[in-house]
């Protein structure tokens, strides 16, 4: 079967022929539709993140995946049933956190990250995962199941950041994401639809006329650019926000989304940054944490009740929404455009197959 990899010491993704996979007991097989591709694919193909499987020379790349189940292997599935993986895998037996269903929690080297680190990832025309990491979707969301997994990591990052809440009565009005990628905007459509804030906005570094400013506009957001209002100046340029999603990477974020919140308000941190060093009031951060009743939490991965939220928050997003977010899809013939990088790209991926072959 056919395969999209990275080799070691090379900078770019190949198409490879490997095995059709076997399922082992409490496997099933399952024939990929679509993988997308996404800003931690780029940082495994450039070197500065993850890493090869023991042994190999190659990393099968892809953590966004949807398929279709081919052989259910005595697994709770049927065959044709539409499913997505999670991404991560227990290493040398499982552990604890695994077994408890908290792989998310897991802290580093205590887990392998599907196409990431460790584990050949989705990107082949079939792929085998155990029963307890593939979660059902619908049918009607076969085209669009790869967004199931960017959606879960943030099903899980305002779980986390309500129950740093959960104290108190929290009502939050306002939120601001920061990055206006494919993940961003995906928050940008849940925290309208599904958690109802009245006012939104999204930060990022864009010249009109831009698709990423459209679509936020369409969705009732207010643009903000960075190199005009920098996060230190939200609050007094726009208003103290009751969140904060920062999906950035941009280190001075986490500390300027302090005074960017308003009392009581909460930051929840996804992007991971390089190691840079500089100066900041680290009394002043302190104070404002413990004086106005804010916090900061960090976010990482997602667990199957994530993943099933996150089937129902993409069911209940618009069509015109998705239809702007995906701005290609590609097949294994034209692979490498998937993963070019301009102004007009949005969310990209690879197609297999379709939900209509048999095999």
């Amino acid at each position: 079967m056919r395969a999209i990899a990275v080799k070691q010491g090379e900078r770019r993704p190949v198409l490879v022929d490997k095995p059709r996979p076997v399922p082992d007991a409490g496997q099933a097989l399952v024939r990929t539709l679509r993988v997308g591709v996404d800003g931690t694919d780029h940082e495994v193909i450039s070197g500065g993140h993850g890493g090869f499987p023991e042994g190999e020379d190659h990393l099968v790349l892809g953590h966004e995946a949807v398929g279709v189940v081919e052989e259910p292997n005595g697994t709770r599935f049927d065959v044709g049933d539409v499913v997505v993986p999670t991404v991560r895998r227990p290493p040398n037996g499982g552990n604890e956190y695994f077994e408890r269903g908290e792989a998310d929690m897991a802290p580093e080297g205590m887990y392998h990250e599907r196409g990431i680190v460790g584990d050949h990832g989705f990107m082949a025309e079939y792929f085998v995962s155990h029963e307890d990491y593939l979660v059902k979707i619908p049918a009607s969301l076969a085209d669009l199941g790869f967004l199931v997994e960017p959606v879960s990591i943030t099903e899980k990052a305002v779980e986390l950041a309500y129950a740093s809440r959960s104290s108190f009565e929290w009502d939050p009005e306002s939120a601001i994401v920061l990055g206006n990628g494919s993940l961003g905007l995906l928050t940008l459509a849940l925290l309208r639809d599904q958690l109802g804030y009245e006012r939104l906005y999204c930060l990022g570094r864009r010249d009109r006329p831009d698709p990423t400013i459209d679509i936020m506009e369409e969705l009732g957001a207010t643009y903000v650019d960075s190199r005009v209002t920098p996060v230190s100046a939200l609050a007094e340029e726009y208003e103290a926000m009751d969140l904060v999603y920062e999906a950035t990477g941009y280190a001075k974020h986490a500390f300027e989304s302090v005074h960017a919140l308003a009392p009581n308000g909460v930051a929840a941190l996804l992007g991971v940054p390089g190691s840079w060093e500089f100066e900041v009031d680290g009394g002043d951060i302190h104070r404002e944490l413990v004086l106005h009743n804010k916090a900061l939490v960090g976010s990482v991965n997602s667990n199957v009740s994530h993943f099933e939220s996150a089937v129902d928050a993409l069911a209940e997003m618009p069509e015109w929404f998705t239809d702007a977010l995906v701005t290609n899809v590609y097949g294994l013939d034209d692979f490498a455009a998937a993963f070019d990088d301009d102004d007009t790209t949005i969310k990209t991926a690879v197609q297999f197959s379709t939900y209509e072959e048999r095999r």
